[in-house]
């Protein structure tokens, strides 16, 4: 088990150890000063945030005219299914009121016999 420990060990500060150059090597190798970077990142988080927030406004406008598309062709969903409920309560009281008066000719028929 030690000598696991011990590699595990030595892994890690040798990934320790090449952070640490790594940042040392991006340093000396930088093209530009650590103000001129700040700047530019602070500018870019600008854009950034602009752009987001010109997204979440389009995002929101379309969402709202989606909602009220969907409320309009709710209602006229539910105009609709009042119409066709309307004509069928019709025409299952025609049909009803037809079977009576048929009944009512074949007892007749019947009472005849």
């Amino acid at each position: 088990m030690e000598d696991k420990e011990k590699k595990a060990v030595a892994a890690a500060l040798l990934i320790l150890a090449g952070g640490i150059v790594g940042a040392g090597v991006a340093l000396l190798l930088a093209p530009q000063s650590g103000q001129r970077t700040r700047k530019d990142i602070a500018r870019y988080a600008r854009k950034t945030k602009n752009r987001a927030n010109d997204v979440v406004d389009d995002l929101s406008a379309t969402v709202s005219d989606l909602v009220e598309t969907l409320g309009e062709k709710t209602d006229d969903l539910l105009d609709k299914g009042k119409d066709v409920a309307g004509s069928a309560r019709k025409e299952v009281i025609r049909l009803i009121e037809e079977g009576a008066s048929s009944l009512e000719k074949f007892r007749t028929k019947l009472s005849r016999m």
